[in-house]
C-alpha cells in the first residue's frame, strides 16, 4: 500500500513492531498446553486461548447507530477477548455527555479495564479522572490522538487524522482536481474536523465543507445532491466514511455531476465500488486493528505490566491508501470484516 507521503507515521514504527510482537508472543505462549488443539476463532481461525483469571473489559464508542464502521472495531476487540479471557461489554452513544455516562457505568460495574474512543474529549475528561481515581487503567482508540495523553490515557491505537487528511490533499493534488467538498457527517467530532483541516492544509485546489446529518442518510444524500446540483465545478467529493461515499455516488448521479468519490474508510461494499471505479480510493484506518490491540493492551498491562508505545507513543494502524492497484488484495478481507 501506498505510504510514501506519509513520512511522519514512519517515526511510529517501533510502536506498531511492539504491538506486532506482542500479539504474536501472547497467541504463541497462551495456547493450551499438553499438545492439545487451539481452540477456533470467531473467524474460524486456529488460535490459542489465555489460562489466566477472568478479566471484564468495557469497550465505551461513539458509534452512531447503524455506522458498520465499528462493526469492525467491535470484531477486532472480540477476537482479542476471545484470545485472552476476557469478557468484553460493549456500549456506544454519539452523544459525548451519554458516552461518558456509559463509562461511568463501567467505573460502577468495577471493570478491569476502560477502551474508549475521544471524539470530543472535553466531555470525557472528568470521568477518565474518575476511571483512574479507581484505579482501573483506560487506554484510547480510534479517535483523540492529539489529546489521549491530556486526559491521562495509558496507550492510544489509531491514525494521525491531520496527517492522514494531509496525505489525502496530496493524492487529489496528483489526480488534479481544482475543487472539492469535504462532507463532514458529526459535527463536533474533532477526528473528522482534522481529517478535513489536513485535506485543505495539503490541497493547492479549493476546498468546501458540507455538514450533514449522519445519523440520516436520506439527509445525506438530498444534501450532498443539492450542493453538487448548486455547484457544478466540484470536481472531488471526499467523504470521511464509506457509507457516506457510496451515499455520494448516488448523489452525483442524481445531480448529473461528473464529480469523482473518495473517503476515508472501507467496508466490504467500498472495495467493490473501487473495484468497479465508482470510487477513486479510500483510506484505510484498519478499524479492525485498533479495536484488537485495545483490548489485548489492557491484558498485556494486567498480566505482565506491558506498554505498547512506551506509554509515550501512539500506535498508528493507518493510514494507508487502498485503489484499484491493491483492492483486490485487501477485498478478500474486508468480506470477512476484518478490513
Amino acid at each position: 500500500m501506498d505510504r510514501s507521503s506519509l513520512s511522519r507515521s514512519r517515526r511510529f514504527a517501533p510502536a506498531v513492531a511492539l504491538a506486532a510482537a506482542a500479539a504474536l508472543t501472547l497467541a504463541g505462549c497462551s495456547s493450551s498446553s499438553g499438545g492439545k488443539k487451539s481452540e477456533e476463532s470467531a473467524d474460524g481461525a486456529s488460535a490459542g486461548k489465555a489460562t489466566t483469571p477472568r478479566m471484564t473489559i468495557a469497550l465505551v464508542t461513539h458509534q452512531s447507530p447503524g455506522d458498520t464502521f465499528w462493526d469492525i472495531v467491535r470484531k477486532g476487540a472480540q477476537a482479542a477477548a476471545n484470545k485472552d479471557n476476557v469478557k468484553l461489554v460493549y456500549s456506544a452513544d454519539p452523544s459525548a455527555a451519554n458516552q461518558a455516562n456509559l463509562v461511568q457505568n463501567a467505573i460502577d460495574q468495577k471493570v478491569d479495564g476502560i477502551a474508549i474512543t475521544l471524539a470530543k474529549p472535553d466531555a470525557l475528561k472528568d470521568v477518565v479522572a474518575k476511571a483512574k481515581a479507581a484505579g482501573i487503567p483506560v487506554v484510547g482508540l480510534n479517535s483523540g490522538v492529539s489529546d489521549w495523553q491530556k486526559l491521562g490515557l495509558m496507550e492510544f491505537f489509531g491514525q494521525d487524522e491531520s496527517v492522514a487528511g494531509e496525505a489525502l490533499g496530496k493524492r487529489l493534488n496528483e489526480a488534479g482536481a481544482k475543487n472539492a467538498v469535504c462532507v463532514i457527517q458529526e459535527q463536533g467530532n474533532i477526528g473528522l474536523t482534522q481529517r478535513c483541516d489536513g485535506v485543505k492544509k495539503t490541497f493547492t485546489g479549493k476546498l468546501q465543507t458540507l455538514n450533514v446529518n449522519g445519523t440520516d442518510m436520506p439527509s445525506v444524500k438530498s444534501t450532498i445532491t443539492a450542493k453538487l446540483t448548486q455547484d457544478k465545478s466540484i470536481d472531488y467529493v471526499v467523504t470521511l466514511g464509506a457509507p457516506f461515499a457510496l451515499t455520494a455516488v448516488q448523489s452525483a448521479s442524481d445531480a448529473g455531476s461528473k464529480a469523482k468519490i473518495a473517503t476515508f474508510d472501507l467496508n466490504k461494499d467500498l472495495t467493490g465500488a473501487i473495484s468497479k471505479g465508482t470510487i477513486e480510493f479510500a483510506v484505510d484506518q484498519q478499524p479492525y486493528l485498533q479495536g484488537y490491540l485495545a483490548i489485548d493492551s489492557l491484558w498485556l498491562y494486567k498480566n505482565n505490566g506491558n506498554y505498547m508505545g512506551g506509554g509515550e507513543q501512539p500506535v498508528l494502524t493507518g493510514p494507508a491508501f487502498v485503489d484499484k492497484s491493491n483492492v483486490d488484495a485487501v477485498a478478500a478481507f474486508a468480506a470477512k470484516g476484518t478490513r
